[in-house]
């Protein structure tokens, strides 16, 4: 790597977010090295990721065109365009991934395809700055004639933080002019010439914003700006799916809740947040915390997922949260985990970090096989066992038609060190638990401390300080809402803390190399029951553990016993077993329960006039699960999160 990847021993200049000096930030994030995750499900994911799914992603896009359609562009090569016309967004992500994995732990063979993949943009871009393979080969007439569908300023976006992610690890600085020349076509086209054009999908804001961080180019921010402010006017309304879908139906600082294209309306929270950061205009932070807590109380899944309904890939009524219907698109939760990290930058609270960690460990988790090479598109929390979408039974898929989901998921993870911890002031605050070191510096000097853990499986995190500045400084350590009891010992003392209005242990004090804290969380499991207005649960249950979703999988029950049929009842005792490696699922943490199979007739029609007590049999059975980020690694039967809680039972 060159100099720019500059830094404390090998740490990064910055990570995926990474706000100026001057800005609003609560917290400030830490370089991409300055984390290192070695152990436990993030670690194993890093692995995966680097060994198998981002070398998958590598040759798929020779496979499905993505490669092919910008050769095509910068007359390389002949034939027919290949695929949607956001084919180049999938490279884009994929070079973000291949950049953070670069920096994560080096690679020749990673930074090689960043510099040809540079090489052939180059090729490929217009003099004055414009690329899109799509528009280029197949309507070089159109260009911005198309906004609500073209993903023009989309593909734009993933350009830049692709490029902002190579230029941070030290990569080949001509990604980044290729990224440069086409944002300041769009600074020319859409804010200095004035046309009031908007992108009907949401990316190239937050884009924008972290451009500007990386070059200080002050006209990024207002076109970011502008962007922003020009949503919900009108200006896409005739795309023909109604200005809902697009956000277009109000200006941002009027809109209360969450609607549309799920993905889209996240991206936008991101970028709306990041210019709340870099500008300090109060009203658009306090327009997206309201919108946030609306959707977390009202449109979120158990799972973190995002987006209930199939149709439009978008947000449903308030409470419309069907397990088996639930889309939950995994570039959902992963704009999820954007907008929340976004806004713990700005307010310190660690509600946020608690949603990220919900949305990690559930619904972004279960993307993913275990071997790392098939991902889900859509995330449910059930499956029946005669499930069929089309010709598809439901289950992973190597790659998509519409492959914005798998490049996405390795981006993420290639960053994951990068959502663990920030510092604030003179402390160093930690906001997701994995085992590792964390590096960072405080005003008085350097504090790295090792983290040794077996969470999620554990609620024990032992933090040993490896080095300390002279002085007084702050611990934070995020206590979750899900956990019901909380201790901290320092050195084996009892440390006698509390938990602050933010949701964080904070210990003050001057530390030594060789102190220790130690956090154990309370992982008893938990029966969850759903509020009253879900309809599509009502009367149901689920069953979690520490930060962990647990679901019902056919493939774990007893011969004989049904998923389907399966009833709780409330207080219902549930019991852990730790399985070092259950076969085609690795290390987890089975969970049992005493349940009751419940069976009712199914000729005529499935009504009665009888109550279900009346017309049904139930038999003792074992009802088990396993972590819902853990199902559909095996034969692919039924699953559900939510079981019935047994007819005639009372709480």
């Amino acid at each position: 790597m060159n100099a720019a990847a500059g830094g404390h021993d090998g740490a990064q200049v910055g990570g995926p977010v990474t706000p100026t000096a001057k800005s609003r930030a609560v917290h400030h994030t830490l370089g991409l090295r300055d984390v290192s995750i070695d152990g436990g499900p993030l670690g194993r994911w890093q692995a995966t990721n680097r060994s198998a799914s981002i070398p998958l992603g590598i040759k798929q896009l020779e496979e499905a065109g993505n490669l092919h359609n910008l050769r095509l562009a910068a007359g390389e090569a002949t034939g027919e365009f290949k695929g949607p016309r956001f084919m180049d967004s999938d490279l884009y992500k994929q070079l973000e991934a291949v950049a953070w994995e670069a920096g994560r732990e080096g690679g020749e063979d990673l930074l090689d395809f960043l510099r040809r993949s540079a090489e052939l943009l180059t090729q490929a871009q217009r003099a004055d700055g414009y690329l899109n393979s799509h528009y280029q080969v197949v309507k070089p007439d159109r260009r911005y004639a198309e906004l609500e569908w073209s993903h023009e300023m989309y593909c734009a976006g993933h350009l830049i933080q692709a490029a902002v992610a190579s230029t941070r690890v030290g990569g080949d600085p001509e990604l980044l002019a290729v990224a440069r020349r086409f944002a300041d076509h769009l600074v020319k086209v859409f804010l200095h010439e004035g046309n009031p054009g908007i992108d009907g999908h949401p990316v190239i804001e937050t884009a924008l914003v972290e451009l500007y961080r990386l070059t200080g180019e002050q006209s990024y921010l207002d076109l970011a700006s502008r962007l922003v402010e020009n949503r919900g006017r009108g200006q896409i309304a005739s795309g023909g799916m109604g200005a809902h879908y697009f956000q277009d139906h109000l200006p941002v600082r009027e809109a209360d809740t969450e609607v549309g294209h799920a993905v889209r309306a996240l991206y936008l929270e991101a970028g709306i947040v990041d210019l709340y950061l870099e500008t300090g205009d109060e009203s658009l932070l306090a327009s997206s915390v309201r919108r946030w807590e609306d959707m977390v109380a009202t449109k979120t899944a158990l799972t973190g997922g995002i987006g209930s309904r199939h149709s439009r890939e978008s947000f449903g009524d308030r409470y419309e949260l069907p397990p088996d219907r639930a889309y939950n698109e995994t570039c959902a939760a992963i704009a999820s985990v954007h907008w929340s990290w976004r806004l713990l930058l700005a307010t310190g609270e660690g509600r946020y970090a608690d949603l990220i960690e919900r949305t990690l460990y559930n619904g972004f988790a279960a993307s993913t096989s275990t071997d790392g090479t098939r991902f889900f598109y859509v995330n449910p929390l059930q499956r029946r066992y005669d499930h069929v979408e089309g010709d598809d039974p439901g289950r992973r898929h190597e790659w998509f038609s519409c492959a914005c989901c798998p490049p996405n998921i390795m981006r993420l993870v290639a960053s994951l060190g990068h959502y663990v911890a920030t510092t604030v002031g003179d402390g160093l605050y930690v906001h997701q638990y994995t085992q590792g070191t964390i590096r960072a510096d405080l005003p008085s000097g350097a504090v790295k401390l090792a983290l040794r853990t077996d969470y999620p499986w554990s609620g024990t995190v032992a933090f040993t300080v490896e080095t300390a500045p002279p002085g007084e400084w702050e611990l934070g350590l995020r206590v979750p809402g899900w956990s019901e009891s909380t201790s901290v010992t320092v050195n084996g003392a009892a440390a006698g803390a509390t938990t602050n209005t933010d949701g964080y242990v904070v210990l003050r004090r001057t530390w030594e190399r060789g102190d220790t804290v130690t956090i154990t969380l309370d992982l008893t499991p938990r029966l969850v029951y759903p509020h009253q207005r879900i309809d599509a649960v009502r009367g149901c249950v689920a069953v979690e553990r520490g930060p962990l979703v647990y679901c019902f999988e056919q493939a774990d029950q007893a011969d004989g016993v049904d998923v389907e049929e399966l009833t709780l009842v409330p207080g219902a005792e549930l019991t852990a077993r730790d399985e070092a490696d259950l076969p085609d699922v690795g290390r987890t943490v089975v969970l049992s329960a005493e349940a009751l199979a419940v069976s009712q007739p199914d000729d005529g029609l499935p009504y009665s006039t009888r109550p279900p007590a009346q017309r049904s049999t139930s038999r003792p059975v074992t009802a088990t699960a396993i972590p819902y980020f853990q199902w559909d690694n095996r034969d692919g039967r039924a699953m559900r999160v939510f079981v019935p809680v047994h007819p005639g039972a009372t709480s």
